[in-house]
């Protein structure tokens, strides 16, 4: 810890940390386990994003499996090439929308790996048992075309027909080469095919789409714990997003769930308590010709508004949610216009990585006079304002794809079912103290994360078998120890 503190720029810490993966790779989970706090922004967001956009520049090994459009017809060989034999987990990109930097092609192979290589810090998944892939299907970004280090296909996305008989080639060798039971989550996918796939393949595969479900879950979790602040229940609030992608209507659609489950109230009425404004103003009605087809559950009858600032003044919101991928958008005047109608304002930059967050926290605290409820998807740090510290939560997935992908595997489940991701919600609600709250945090510390995800990982498996959706028997007694007793731990063995 002491070398890697040495280097200045994070994007060193990265590189440092991914040489001693390679070279040691129980020191390298050892380290991330005992020093979570300080070392997930290096190894997740916001440094991965940065060491995405360079990957070629840094290059030095592959360290998952690169699948390009030049391999079509040979997938299953391509697979049949890696060493391990039983994956559990897969993370596959195609590098389109990676965080909120865009299409960075072949070079978004970054995610996979940081986001496997959580599965195992936090969630204690085996590292042989994770496969991080990247689909080659060519890249729209100028700037990679003509970088002399770029690492994929110098060529423009393949997209239509081409682009889904790759993908369900993919999809097919995966289930042949590795069985039913295979995790595999979609990561960073454009919006039109992240839903396309989630949709196409939930039904025959054991699929997972981190930036719509895992988003919906971890943010529905500090919704539920930030009512003990607030008061009231999920449906006496209104809810207002910026943003309408994979995350904004992964969380509206998740909310919605849970609301309709907790009033008996059909979720086509529930869906009326959450507003969505994306790049041309308030979704409503009289837009609903012309929506991409995940927005038109949210299009509700109200006259046209053009900005987010009036949506806010019109719509009166109790909760501002930030999916948009645009850095800056929850202006002084938006937080203040909120803040003026709410005695606690729940506030949620989650756009990532940092300089994308729709506000910072020192300004979510400054411009609502300390009294909002506030958390963000990458890090801030503590603000102190009138003489008060504020400590702002981080909503980030990583509270819960390691713990949801545990129960998954742990169960030997078959499909994902919302029901699952509402688990795992509760689960974490539940973690948050007390003390956390005194201190206005909707998430607990992560300092405890391996506890979290045991916990997490019982909460899913238990409603996998509930569901009759879970294929290991007899069902182990205590799913929390059983769920302890799975996950792996960095220790040397003793050879005498």
């Amino acid at each position: 810890m002491h070398n890697i503190r040495q280097y200045q720029l994070p994007l060193q810490r990265y590189m440092a940390m991914m040489d001693l993966q390679e070279g040691n790779e129980r020191l390298f989970y050892k380290l991330l386990i005992d020093n979570v706090e300080e070392l997930l922004p290096v190894v997740y967001t916001p440094t991965v994003g940065e060491a995405c956009q360079k990957y070629g520049s840094i290059f030095s090994r592959p360290q998952g499996l690169y699948i390009s459009l030049k391999e079509k017809g040979k997938i299953l060989e391509v697979l049949k090439n890696w060493p391990e034999r039983s994956i559990q987990v897969i993370v596959v990109t195609d590098g389109e929308r990676i965080l909120g930097l865009g299409d960075l092609g072949c070079q978004g192979m970054g995610i996979p790996v940081g986001k496997l290589s959580l599965y195992t810090a936090l969630g204690g998944v085996r590292p042989s048992a994770c496969l991080p892939i990247t689909l080659d299907v060519g890249t729209n970004n100028e700037q990679l075309l003509n970088d002399e280090f770029y690492i994929g296909l110098r060529q423009r996305r393949a997209i239509g027909q081409e682009y889904a008989d790759f993908l369900h080639e993919f999809m097919a060798a995966v289930k042949q080469n590795y069985g039913e039971k295979v995790l595999i989550q979609f990561e960073d996918f454009a919006n039109h095919n992240a839903f396309d796939l989630l949709a196409r393949y939930g039904t025959t595969h054991l699929v997972f789409n981190d930036d719509i479900q895992g988003t919906a879950s971890v943010v529905l979790a500090g919704l539920v714990a930030a009512l003990k602040l607030v008061g009231g229940t999920l449906a006496e609030h209104t809810y207002l997003f910026l943003g309408a992608g994979e995350a904004g209507t992964g969380i509206a659609e998740l909310i919605a769930l849970e609301m309709s489950r907790q009033t008996k109230i059909p979720i086509e009425e529930c869906r009326k308590k959450i507003w969505l404004v994306d790049s041309k103003g308030l979704i409503v009605s009289t837009r609903k010709e012309s929506l991409q087809h995940f927005k038109q559950p949210w299009a509700h009858e109200h006259e046209h508004v053009g900005n987010l600032l009036d949506a806010v003044n019109a719509i009166k919101p109790t909760v501002l949610i930030g999916t948009s991928g645009k850095g800056q958008t929850f202006t002084q005047e938006v937080v203040e216009a909120i803040s003026s109608f709410n005695e606690m304002p729940i506030i949620l930059a989650l756009s990532n990585p940092t300089s994308q967050a729709e506000c910072t926290a020192e300004q979510a605290y400054t411009w609502s006079k300390g009294r909002a409820v506030f958390a963000t998807g990458s890090p801030f740090d503590p603000v102190e304002y009138n003489g008060k510290m504020y400590v702002p939560g981080q909503a980030n997935n990583a509270y819960i794809f390691p713990g949801f992908g545990l129960g998954v595997v742990m169960s030997g489940a078959i499909r994902v079912h919302d029901d699952m991701l509402l688990a795992a919600s509760e689960a974490l609600a539940q973690q948050v103290t007390q003390e956390n709250f005194d201190k206005g945090l909707i998430y607990p510390p992560f300092s405890n994360i391996r506890k979290i995800s045991a916990h997490i990982a019982a909460n899913v498996a238990a409603k996998a078998y509930e569901l009759g959706l879970a294929s290991r028997r007899p069902r182990p007694k205590d799913l929390v120890k059983y769920a302890e007793s799975c996950m792996y731990s960095p220790i040397y063995r003793n050879y005498r």
